[in-house]
This record gives structure tokens, sequence and C-alpha cells, in this order.
């Protein structure tokens, strides 16, 4: 079998495994003595995890100022904190945190030395100018099983209201020197925190898996990404077995999100995702748990009845066997199952409904307009404004 030319984009330095964040201060020191910290909001400071980090830092003579990051990063909270910081001479920025943290210390190294507005790079919003650089050296650290942010080039900043937007600071200058990686970091997620991260993982690994722009590379990765979610998630969720591998599989399979995501684009559900997170509040994990099982039906149907030659429909049917664990499934029954089975995981993890969040029918169509983004674009088959208001309504 020949495989398809492809081309893999810039990758931070991986460092993953239990207790990896001890090494964290030695990279930081690589960089220099003055250190800007970009954490969450009290759980790290409440580890165990925490007093040894800055004792380590101390040991090597690092300095360091604090920024605590507390909701989804704004392009104003960004400004601020460029404001804040760009004459402190900082040498090196370490983002420790889930996805929102781990955006806005990225995007705040990538302006520290510039000192501009994020607005003047935020695709879709601004003047679009291009991003020169250079931006100081990241180092980022995900406590939270989820968005992959770790891996990625690309800061999400969001803008909330009717007007609202969810939209992408984005470059290779910004990926991270190091993605340290430590299972031991997720022990004090919450139940609803681990199933909106790891259905946020697992759509991620998905759609790239069936994106238009995949290659023989990205789907080596989804394919055991989506094994380790398999494997864990709902596991690790219900407090059962061995929750130290479940943290470590998940761990592993929000990283491979990331670096898929940042390689071959997503597709409908990110494309929906993006409006429902910038009009109403609605976590983003959650918003692709509740929408992934209805999204991935409808590409199927639509792919089934007007494009049936296209290789995501085998894709699907590849996963649906994965999940099932039976290679020899055929292939409409392979992808029944897998959409049985994100519909279950749904109702399992316990995620709330759109509705649940002030998303009604007569809003449909405004989300829908607004939908069209680069995820979009990457999605298997071009789906109508009312196959993907059907979606919507499937979802409320």
């Amino acid at each position: 079998m020949s495989i398809a030319p492809f081309s893999i984009s810039i990758l931070p330095k991986i460092e993953f495994g239990s207790g990896v964040l001890a090494k964290v201060p030695g990279f930081a020191a690589s960089f220099g003595n003055r250190v800007l910290l970009v954490t969450g909001g009290k759980a790290l400071r409440e580890s165990r995890h925490w007093e040894k980090l800055l004792q380590d830092m101390r040991s090597l003579g690092l300095e360091w100022e604090v920024m605590q990051v507390s909701s989804e990063p704004s392009p104003q909270l960004i400004d601020d904190a460029v404001t804040q910081y760009k004459n402190s001479a900082i040498d090196v920025v370490i983002g420790i945190g889930g996805g929102s943290v781990l955006d806005s210390a990225k995007a705040i190294a990538g302006l520290l030395k510039p000192g501009n507005s994020v607005l003047d790079h935020l695709e879709g919003v601004g003047p679009e100018l291009p991003y020169n650089g250079p931006a100081t050296p990241f180092i980022a650290v995900p406590t939270t099983a989820g968005t992959g942010a770790e891996a990625t080039k690309n800061s999400v900043l969001s803008v909330h209201g009717d007007a609202g937007y969810k939209k992408s600071f984005r470059d290779e200058k910004l990926v991270p020197r190091y993605a340290v990686v430590d299972p031991d970091l997720l022990e004090t997620c919450p139940p609803e925190l681990i199933a909106a991260n790891g259905m946020d993982a697992l759509t991620q690994l998905l759609e790239s898996f069936v994106s238009k722009r995949a290659n023989a590379f990205t789907d080596a990765l989804a394919l055991s990404g989506m094994t380790a979610v398999r494997d864990s998630l709902i596991t690790w969720f219900q407090g059962e077995g061995d929750q130290a591998q479940a943290r470590s599989q998940m761990a592993y399979a929000a990283m491979l999100s990331g670096i898929t995501l940042a390689q071959v684009g997503l597709g409908s559900v990110h494309g929906l995702a993006s409006p429902l997170g910038a009009f109403f509040p609605i976590p983003h994990g959650v918003v692709c748990g509740v929408l992934v099982a209805e999204a991935t039906r409808m590409n199927i149907d639509a792919m089934e009845a007007r494009d049936a030659a296209n290789p995501a429909l085998a894709k699907y049917a590849q996963v649906g066997r994965i999940f099932r664990q039976r290679t020899h499934l055929e292939e409409v029954g392979a992808r029944v199952f897998l959409v049985h089975t994100l519909s279950q995981w749904t109702k399992q993890l316990q995620l709330p409904r759109l509705s649940a969040y002030g998303v009604n029918e007569p809003s449909l169509d405004h989300v829908v307009a607004h939908c069209r983004g680069s995820s979009m674009q990457t999605n298997p088959i071009v789906l109508s404004d009312a196959e993907l208001k059907a979606v919507l309504h499937k979802c409320l």
C-alpha cells in the first residue's frame, strides 16, 4: 500500500509520564531566570505539587511572577497581561493548568516581546496582521485531559454574548518549546471535568481521523488515542479500576488529540461549538460531548446518501470496530455501533443538554449562520444549514 504525501508542522519537545513535572524548573532555567507562571484558580495551589514546584524553582535561582486565570481567556485578558508584564524582563512563560490557562499563557508568551494587541492577529476579528514574533519561550503543563493545547500553535480567545466570538490567535511561533504531560496532575479532577474534557479529547481524535486533510501519520495517532479513551474514560469517571492507569491513558489521548487537530483540523462539532461557546455560557467540552453523537450520525447519513465513496465512511466503521472490539464487524453495523456508543457515553457521563445553557429553537439559525469557520472546512462532507440545524435541534 502506497502512503500519500503529507507534511507535519512543528511540535513541542514532549515529556510524558508520572513525575515529569519535576523537570519543569530545569527546562525553565535553560531560558533564563525570570519566569511568568500562569496558573488556574486554586486546585493546583492546594495540591501536593505546588510547593514542591516552587521549591525546585527556588533552588535553581529562578524568580517568578504568578498570574491566575479563572475563566476562558478574552482578548482583553491577554492585552492586560501583556501590558502588565512586558517590561518585567520575562525569560520564559510556564502555563500550568487546563485549556484556558494554556491558551492564555500561549498568547501572552507570543506578545510579551512585540507588546501589541492580540486583536491585531486574531482570525476573523481585526486586521489579521501577520505575526512576526519573537515569542517568549513557553512551557505548557496540562492539569486536565482534554484540549491538547500543550501541542498546538493556536490560542483560542472568547468574547461572550449575542455579538460574541470564539477565535484563534494562531502561528507556529506560538508552539510550546516543551509540553510536559504528567498524569499525576490529574489526580484532583472532579467527575464533571473528567467527563467534559474526556469527550473533548475523543471528539478531537475522531474529527481529525475523518478530516479531509487526514494522513497516515495523524491516523495512527488518532487510532491510538481513541483506543486509550475506550479503555479509560468511563473507568476514570466512575472511579473504578486502576485510576492511575486511567489518568495516564487519558493524558496520553488528550495530548495526541492536540497533535492531530493541529496537523489536520477538525469537523462539524467544533464548527458548531465555536458560536455556541461564544453566544452561550457552555463549557467547550460539554458542547463537544453533547454534539458528537448526532454530528457523527449526520455525517454518516449525508455521506451514505450522496457520497458513498467517501473514505471517511470506512474510517467511521473502523472506529466502531475499535469500540466494539470486534475486527470483523461489517461496515454499516460498525458505524451504527459507533453512534450508539457515543450517545450512550453522553448519558453515562451525565453531560447537560444545550437547553440547560439557554439554547432554544429560535437561536439555532443564529448559531448555524456563524459556524462555518476553519473547523467546518475539514469536515468530511459539506453539511447544509438544515442538516446542521437538525443536529442542534436533537441536542436541545
